[in-house]
Parts: structure tokens; sequence; C-alpha cells
């Protein structure tokens, strides 16, 4: 699903429209945009370059030409870019009556109640009427919040000099206001070289306080999937896949009807049924996506005059990427299941299901004082610095501080005497205390568990026991070894005739009966207690098997007696002779 030449095309196309520079301003570039001045140079300067490519030879050094004319030849621009606008209506925010005076207009964040869907402007085209959606694209969700489709809406021109124009008119024309919320660029090329279509959308989010922040997005996807012989054999991979998800699904049904209630006992279990989940999940996704790309694609090459809104198709294809990608995790998870028989992976499993409760206990009192750091955080800097300007990158800004990446200068600098503080008790309380104990908790279960290896006691080897099966059904179907049935029939025909022998011996049919309970009990008990292939290191004795070994050791005690009688009369006769 993913290849290097997606990360190379991405490069390529990001330093074309991101680090490409305002002539003569080498400072300014789209990520470096912070007011509408420095914007609209932006549009008529290396977006207009980037996209009609022909205008390098004036202006551009031979090394630049070549570039230019290569990233042009070597990607196709489908259709043509589009450019739009989601603005918020005045009054969506309250004035405080001291000011209202002074203001009369006040305009607040973006929200799809807020947003404004009248008319502005000169009224004559698209881009100053609302326009509403066609498309089935997601919305965006952009730093400073969610954007809907639609909006006020132009269509560049495949002309550069029409485009040009129409950029200094609606400059001159005040296109952007202090409605404006968030614009965006959106546009696609395609690579035939590699057979990858380039979604292209650049995003400049104008928040309620002033200023811009510019985020961008792009996409390299495949959406011409079945073309080479290697895409073939893809196509056949998947099919196989398919077949095997059923087999598996009806495998895991036969299970639980047969062992019901008991089947979600097990965690690999539950592992498997969460597998199954993700593959038909991900199975859904790639049969939407396909019939997708057949009803749209075609439709979309065609309108070359028009903008070719493949957002879409690329926002189906990241989201069955990110499910495939899950699926394979949890997939690669599930071999710890097949490898338990190596000595070290079952002294880690082991030693993980020891100390669970022990984890669990450690963790709510660590995150209780992490969090306690994180509100105190992003309380104390988070005006001031970026790492702790939400709570959520103040959380984050402490694992990367419990990692040694911070920025001590900034928290000083926010507040000179309780940044020093914080940092110096977080790391103190954190990283030298509680991440040790952590450590300590975990080093001290594994000594527990290396010392019952070291007494020979061994988990339970699935894998092990399923090789040693297999062996023995290949000998008894090819009569070299007896089948555990008739051995068992032996056995139980040698009790028998024990049973038989004992009677014409002269004990009686209670003597007889308890000796067999005895000898049963003693079975399973030697089976579960005393077996050097066990499944956990503590094995829970339920209230019956309690009971059993209670009986059995009352028994034991009866015997005991009986025999110190026998022999206190031996004796006694041994004595008088």
């Amino acid at each position: 699903m993913v290849n290097p030449h997606m990360y190379y095309l991405n490069k390529v196309m990001s330093s074309l429209f991101l680090d490409t520079s305002v002539p003569g301003e080498e400072r300014t570039n789209f990520k470096s945009i912070r007011s509408v001045t420095d914007f609209w140079k932006f549009m008529e300067g290396p977006l207009l370059e980037g996209l009609y490519w022909d205008s390098w030879y004036n202006n551009q050094q031979l090394y630049n030409l070549k570039n230019s004319s290569r990233i042009y030849y070597e990607n196709i621009l489908l259709g043509v870019p589009r450019v739009r606008q989601l603005k918020v209506r005045n009054n969506t925010c309250k004035v405080y009556s001291s000011f209202q005076s002074l203001m009369s207009e006040c305009y607040g964040k973006y929200t799809s109640a807020n947003e404004d869907l009248s008319n502005f402007g000169l009224q004559i085209n698209t881009e100053w009427r609302y326009s509403t959606s066609n498309t089935n694209s997601p919305w965006h969700w952009g730093f400073l919040g969610v954007y809907r489709n639609g909006g006020y809406i132009f269509t560049l021109s495949k002309s550069k000099s029409e485009t040009k124009n129409k950029f200094i008119d609606l400059r001159l024309n005040s296109w952007i206001t202090r409605g404006t919320r968030v614009i965006f660029i959106d546009f696609s090329l395609y690579n035939a070289n590699v057979n990858l279509f380039c979604i292209i959308r650049l995003v400049a989010e104008f928040p309620a306080t002033g200023g811009i922040l510019t985020s961008w997005q792009f996409y390299s996807v495949k959406l011409l999937r079945y073309v080479s012989y290697y895409d073939y054999f893809i196509a056949s991979c998947e099919i196989t896949f398919c077949i095997f998800l059923f087999v598996f699904t009806t495998q895991e049904v036969k299970k639980i009807k047969e062992f019901k209630s008991a089947y979600f006992k097990s965690i690999w279990n539950w592992l498997e049924l969460l597998l199954l989940l993700l593959c038909f999940v991900a199975v859904s996704f790639n049969t939407y996506y396909n019939v997708q790309i057949f009803l749209l694609l075609g439709q979309l090459l065609k309108s070359t005059e028009k903008y070719s809104d493949f957002y879409f198709l690329a926002c189906w294809h990241i989201y069955y990427n990110n499910m495939i990608a899950i699926t394979i995790f949890f997939a690669w998870i599930k071999i710890f299941k097949f490898i338990s028989f190596n000595k070290t992976m079952s002294q880690l499993s082991s030693t993980l299901s020891r100390c669970i409760k022990d984890i669990v206990g450690f963790a709510i009192m660590f995150f209780i004082i992490f969090f306690a750091y994180a509100q105190l955080g992003f309380l104390v800097f988070g005006s001031q610095v970026d790492d702790f300007s939400t709570f959520q990158n103040s959380i984050f800004a402490q694992f990367r501080i419990v990692l040694g990446d911070f920025n001590f200068a900034g928290i000083q600098q926010a507040n000179p005497i309780l940044g020093p503080i914080y940092f110096i008790t977080f790391i103190f309380f954190v990283f030298f205390v509680l991440l040790n104990m952590f450590l300590a908790i975990i080093n001290d279960t594994y000594s527990e568990v290396k010392a019952d290896y070291s007494i020979g006691r061994r988990p339970d080897f699935e894998l092990g026991k399923m090789i040693k099966q297999s062996y023995k059904n290949v000998l008894e179907k090819f009569r070299l070894k007896k089948a555990q049935k008739d051995e068992d029939k032996k056995t139980s025909k040698g009790s028998g005739d024990l049973a038989e022998q004992a009677r014409r011996e002269g004990f009686d049919e209670n003597e007889i009966q308890k000796a067999e309970q005895m000898k049963k009990w003693k079975e399973r008990l030697e089976k579960k207690y005393y077996s050097m292939e066990i499944q956990d290191d503590y094995q829970p004795v339920t209230q019956e098997e309690f009971r059993e070994l209670f009986l059995y050791a009352v028994e034991l005690e009866k015997e005991l007696h009986y025999i110190n009688l026998k022999l206190n009369q031996v004796v006694r006769k041994v004595s008088a002779l």
C-alpha cells in the first residue's frame, strides 16, 4: 500500500509549493505567512509560478528553470485548481458594554452555527456568492476548528495571466474580510512514471485573534490499482486473504459454539475476534473504495476545464491504509501466541501476567501525579509556551521531558520562579522515583519467574504440544504406534482385572471403591499440581478441588492410622516372642 515513491513525490511537491520564496523576499513562503499581505504575495508569486511553470523563463536562474520544467513534465495537473473560503457572520460574539462605543463589529471563531451564508462584496461571480457543496469529501479538521464543505469558491483559469488578474481583482476588492476564517487551495497532479496521484491541499486559517496559521496535506495515492503484473499478484493475494478470512471465521464460530462462555476467558481468543473484525472492516473499506474509483475516476479525468475533486478518493485511500496498518500490527502481536515454546518469550509473558495487578496499581498513582503536573504546566505556561498551549500539548510535552527532549529556557522565561520549581520537582518525582519504581516492579517479578524456571517449573508450551500431537497422529496413522484410545482401554481393562483380583483375595466392595476413588483423586490432582508442564505459575483452587484435596488427605490419614495399628500389632507379637 505504501512505497518509497510516495515519499519522494510528496517531498518534491512540498519543496515546490511550501519552500519556494516570494521573489525579492527570501524569507517569505507559505510556511511563514502571517498576514493577509503575505498571503496575497504567495498567491501571486510562488503559487502562480508553481502552477504555471512557463513564467520561470523570465525570473529564475537556469538551474531553477531546469528543475521547474522537470517537475512540470513529470507531473500533469489534473483539471484546474480551486480556492475556497469560509466566513463567519458579524455579531457572532458579544462585545462588553464598556467597549460597544468603540467596536461595532464582532466576529467569533468558526463553527457551523456561526458560518456566514450570505453574499458579499461585488456579488457578481461565484467567489462572492455562497455555494453549497456538491461533493462527498469529509470535513476538514484544522488547528482551530472543523470546517464544512462549500463556501465562497472560484476556480483558476488555465491561463496564467487570467489567474493573476483574478488574484489582483480579489485583493483590490477585499475578498478576504474580517469574517474570513479559512481559505483552502486544492489541486491534483498525476505522475505517470510511478502511477501515483498527488492530491494537494494548502490551508490558511485566520484565527479570531488575528494573524494566519498555515497547514498543508500532500496525499500520494495509487488510484489505478491494477496495472502491472505485480499489481495482479497483489490482487491474487487479496483474494486469498478473503478466502482465509472466511475459513478462520468459520473456525472461530465453531469454537464459540463448542466452548460457549469458556471461549471468552482467553485473551488470545479476544485477539482473534478483534483481528477478524478489523479484517472485515478492511475488506469493506477496500470494496467501497474500489467501487468509488470505478464510478468517479473516469468522470474526474474528463472534466479538464473544471476542478477535479480527488480529495474524496484520497481520504478513503488513507482510511483504508490506516485500517490495514492497524490490522497488520495486531497480526504481528498474535505471533506471541505461537512462540510461547521459546524460554525467553515465555518468561516475558509470565512476568507480565504475574505483575499486571501491581502495574495497574502503579499506573493509577503515576497518572494522578502526571496529570497534576500537566495541569500545573498548562495553567502556568499555557499562554506563553507552545508546548503547554493546550492541556493535550502539556501531556505530550511531559512525555518528551521524560525522554530528555525539553525546552527549559522557554519554561524559565515564562515564569522565572515556578518554571524551575516545576521542572526540578517533575524530574525528581516522575523520572527518578516513579519510573524507577516501575522498573523495580518488573525486575522483582522477573526474578521470581526466573527462580521458578530454575527449579523446573515451565509454562504450557502450546506449540510444542501441537507439534508432539501432530507427530503422534502421523505415527498412529502409519500404524507405527498404538492409538491413545487403545492404550486407555488397556489401562481400564488392567484396572478392572486388579479389582477382580482384589475381590478374589477377600477385599469387600467398599474397600475396592475407596481405593479406586483415591486412585482417581491422585491422578487428577497430580496432573494439575505436580505436572512439570503447567499453564500458570499460580494455579487457582476451586471449592470442589479443595473438597477433593481435603477428602484425599482424610483418606490418607485413615490409611496411615490403619498402617500404624498393623505395625503396632506386629511389633507386640515380635516382642512377645
